[in-house]
């Protein structure tokens, strides 16, 4: 039976219908990625301020820097023989004299702490000796302290017996690990889902940065409870 009028208009108004439904929905193709008009066009990145650039950090001003510590030497290499608060103390004053108070090499707070306390009321952490340069022997791994939130990271080794600083980080230590020589730092963002992790490896030299990634936040696998803030 042929299509009456009536049919004819309604299978019009069904097909225009589904055409309005992909021309707003765009075209998918084998990998799902779907086009939007203008939104949808590739761009390359625009670069902004290209013929402005920071001056270099004036010599002895560059964070993270190997160092030597004014401290006794440690004849067997093993930083388990050292006396990490007194480590510390020579290494955050030391800073403290070369950045000439700018904070560039350490916050002028943890050397205010430092120089105020004694022994166990010292902002520092525990000592951890684990070998991350591989060749047998352990380095020492701490930080102090500053405010609750902030921390200055600090890692030393021994080099001909001495006691050499090779990674120093400000940073909010959400995490710190170590494992097969690396020593990892996760710290809060902006979203309280995702945390910022850094892995520092033995270049020869000095801790290096080898990856920055992100991650869901620790706390989250364990419980609801989000990472907190990082402060902007």
């Amino acid at each position: 039976m042929a299509p009456t009028p009536v049919r004819r208009a309604a299978r019009r108004a069904v097909l225009a219908a589904v055409g309005l439904v992909v021309v707003a929905g765009g075209c998918a193709d084998a990998e799902g990625l779907r086009a939007h008009g203008a939104r949808g066009r590739l761009r390359a990145p625009l670069s902004l301020w290209e013929d402005i650039n920071p001056s270099p950090p004036p010599p002895g001003e560059k964070p993270g820097r190997p160092a030597r510590v004014p401290v006794p030497p440690v004849p067997s290499g093993d930083l388990r023989d050292a006396d990490a608060l007194a480590v510390v103390k020579a290494d955050v004053a030391a800073a403290a004299r070369a950045d000439r108070g700018s904070g560039m090499l350490v916050d002028p707070r943890a050397v205010r702490l430092l120089a105020a306390c004694e022994g166990a009321d010292c902002p520092v952490r525990p000592p951890v000796h684990h070998d991350l340069t591989g060749d047998g022997r352990a380095e020492l791994i701490t930080a102090v302290d500053i405010d609750g939130r902030l921390s200055e990271l600090r890692v030393y080794t021994a080099a001909g017996g001495a006691v050499v600083r090779v990674l120093s980080r400000r940073a909010v230590l959400e995490g710190t690990e170590v494992a097969a020589g690396h020593l990892t730092v996760r710290e809060p963002t902006s979203n309280p889902q995702l945390v910022s992790v850094s892995e520092y490896v033995w270049d020869g030299r000095e801790m290096s940065l080898g990856g920055l990634m992100l991650d869901e936040c620790p706390a989250l696998k364990r419980s609801q409870s989000p990472c907190p803030r990082s402060e902007q």
